[in-house]
């Protein structure tokens, strides 16, 4: 490596290319990059005492090992986008000494001869700096006065007009403009292709990660090491149709997701999502064998699969509109798994009716998690890990099992609990309410409603001060019921006529013009038969309802010998389901006492999962905060919090940290009498805290 400070125009003079390589991002200096850039020129300028300002390095290397040429073609490593820039600049000063007419110290000509131009060359070879893709064009044209491409460089051209714009408002005299260029300094560094290291120097040169996006520094080490052909032709076969689908791969950070999820389904590992390029790297170690060509085509190859699921690019229509409803629910998370399941549909492992179930089984999973509060926290951790579960031969059968066997805070919620949080949930302020109510609509529906040219409709108003008659209507404990049920999944619905219906009574509402009695939406239904709008009838609708998402939001229904061949040898145990009837302990007063302190327990949150287990009852949120072993007397409660977390001021808990007892944690205390119940409540909601806290 040779590196020297040095003038820049000095550096430009000379006959010599600077080549922008394929594999480089496009020029992407914004306005405000080259404003400051300008006004450093400007201060340079005009302040005699400004002997020289240092603008940054520029990297460099032959451009190859057969080079044949007559011009020196040097690969630019770092440094292309402040070589650029002042390119552009050099190009405005030259057309504006060539506006003005007058006498100036350099002159348009000689700018273009010693800074922009090889002025003995032709062709490719004239030019002294040669951008990438639209930058190349879009450049040329504006040295050579010719008329933009049709897919021009936005960026080249409006930064151009930018300095034309900058010198002709800042009226000075163009003489200082070149001069405050010519104290431009800069470290000209070249590489020796022999004895240097090309990426290994572009590392250490944007180690900061702040110019340039994890797929930046892939695409680079990827094609870095090649030579100039096999640049362009892995270039323009795999990246360059990459980017294309992306949109625009450089600073995308929806690119260095998809490579965090493929590195995902490579390795096992989540990576850090900041760290995607170092774990890229890692894993191409692992592939040395195997030619950076192939490693390109695989990615390639999931990054099809990656840009129909974030995209929903899926031609064929059904499949469409299920990856719609996924995204609908923003659960990226699961890309890891069905990038690999798409895999496996495109190699023709699993027919399209199962990689269908595949994805409503996904969505059904997120969705009826979102409706019990199940924690999130862990499900990129499910996803990245759930293929590994997946059995080729069996294969929806086995990613049904591997959902039906997940618990805890990774369990699908069955029917029971669905049902139950469903019906009390608030749905109106759910963050996807509109989903829910549209894929309700729309259920077995040929003719799809769009629903987003509908607004949500409380059947019951949602005004405090309801009106005399809907008081009436509602009974005399109207504003409990108000409260209770105004949000529910029961009282809503959707109409076209919401200020109509207004805050009406409900005979109104359904014998009006738009008026329930006559709508065509299946949610209004039942409706137009109905005399009155009070509880039962809200309870009604909801458990209709609720039965209805049960047929949306399926939970598969395997029996218990199908589950029992995916089960581990030797785990028999596992297989055993235990309930009340296990405990004899549990029956007259100490069955009415374990009753009332699980309801307490059960309503902490929603999150809150019983278990029985073999010898003690498990309550759990991420894992056990809380077990209760019946005995004959007494319920023995296990926390699962260290006993100096513990606050318990009247001094009922004891350290059994050292102690063999069933059930988990190292608090143990009695609960003999309903007066207790209150105060072991607020012991086990510090323990329950702990592990929400955790989450």
């Amino acid at each position: 490596m040779k590196a020297s400070e040095t003038n820049f125009l000095k550096f430009l003079q000379g006959t010599k290319q600077f080549i922008i390589p394929i594999y480089q991002r496009q020029y992407s200096w914004t306005i405000e990059q080259c404003k400051q850039l300008w006004n450093d020129i400007v201060r340079a300028s005009t302040d005699e005492d400004v002997k020289g300002h240092f603008v940054g390095s520029i990297v460099y290397i032959e451009k190859g090992l057969y080079q044949i040429s007559s011009v020196p073609q040097l690969l630019v490593i770092d440094g292309q986008q402040r070589m650029t820039t002042l390119t552009l600049l050099l190009l405005a000063l030259a057309n504006k000494i060539d506006e003005n007419g007058g006498k100036f110290e350099i002159t348009k000509k000689k700018i273009l001869n010693y800074y922009l131009l090889n002025s003995e060359e032709e062709d490719e070879l004239l030019n002294k700096l040669l951008l990438t893709q639209t930058d190349r064009e879009t450049l040329i044209s504006l040295i050579e006065k010719k008329e933009l491409p049709e897919e021009y460089s936005t960026r080249v051209y409006e930064n151009y007009q930018f300095f034309l714009d900058s010198i002709q408002k800042s009226g000075l005299n163009l003489n200082f403009i070149y001069r405050g260029i010519s104290k431009l300094i800069i470290v000209d560094i070249a590489l020796d292709r022999d004895n240097d290291n090309p990426q290994l120097i572009f590392e250490s040169l944007n180690s900061t990660g702040l110019d340039l996006s994890q797929a930046d520094l892939i695409r680079n080490y990827v094609l870095m090491k090649l030579e100039t052909k096999e640049q362009e032709v892995l270039y323009k076969s795999y990246w360059r149709p990459m980017e294309k689908s992306f949109g625009d791969v450089s600073g995308s950070s929806l690119f260095d997701r998809f490579m965090r999820d493929y590195l995902t389904v490579k390795t096992g590992r989540i990576p850090n999502i900041n760290n995607v390029y170092s774990s890229f790297k890692e894993y191409v170690k692992t592939k040395a064998e195997t030619p950076i060509q192939e490693v390109l085509q695989e990615i390639y190859k999931y990054s099809k699969f990656f840009v129909k699921l974030a995209f929903q690019k899926e031609q064929d229509k059904e499949i469409n509109q299920i990856l719609k409803d996924i995204n609908t629910l923003k659960v990226d998370v699961s890309y890891p798994f069905l990038l690999e399941v798409y895999h496996d549909f495109s190699e023709g492992l699993i027919e399209k009716k199962d990689f269908m179930a595949v994805l409503k089984l996904v969505e059904s999973y997120v969705f009826r998690r979102a409706v019990c509060g199940v924690p999130t926290n862990s499900l990129n951790k499910t996803f990245a890990t759930l293929i590994k579960e997946v059995n080729k031969d069996t294969y929806l059968e086995s990613i049904q099992v591997a959902f039906l066997l997940k618990d805890s805070y990774r369990r699908l919620p069955d029917n029971d609990e669905f049902i139950r949080e469903i019906l009390v949930k608030d749905m109106y302020n759910f963050r996807n309410r509109n989903y829910v109510l549209r894929k309700l609509e729309n259920h077995n529906r040929k003719e799809i409603v769009d629903i987003e040219s509908y607004t949500i409709e409380h059947i019951m108003p949602q005004n405090k001060n309801l009106s005399s008659e809907w008081r009436q209507e509602l009974g005399d404990n109207w504003e409990e019921i108000h409260n209770t049920f105004l949000h529910t999944l029961g009282n809503l619905t959707l109409t076209k006529y919401n200020s109509e219906l207004s805050d009406k009574p409900f005979i109104e509402k359904r014998d009006m013009n738009g008026g329930f009695a006559n709508s065509p939406l299946n949610l209004n239904k039942g409706l137009g038969q109905l005399n009155k709008w009070s509880e039962p009838e809200i309870l009604d609708r909801g458990n209709r309802l609720a039965d209805l998402a049960l047929k949306v939001w399926v939970c598969p229904e395997l029996s218990q010998d199908v589950i029992s061949n995916y089960l581990p040898k030797g785990s028999d145990d596992s297989q055993v389901t235990y309930s009340l009837m296990d405990f004899p302990e549990l029956n007259g007063e100490m069955l009415g006492l374990f009753q009332e302190l699980r309801k307490r327990i059960c309503n902490l949150d929603s999150s809150v999962r019983e278990e029985f287990k073999k010898l003690y009852i498990a309550y759990k949120t991420t894992t056990n905060f809380v077990d209760i072993v019946p005995q004959k007397r007494r319920l023995r409660l296990s926390l699962n919090i260290a006993f100096n977390k513990i606050d318990d001021p009247r001094g009922v808990c004891r350290d059994v940290s050292n102690v063999g007892r069933w059930g988990n944690g190292d608090v143990e205390f009695g609960v003999d009498s309903a007066k207790d119940i209150d105060y072991a409540v607020e012991l086990i909601r510090q323990s329950f805290e702990k592990h929400r806290e955790e989450d």
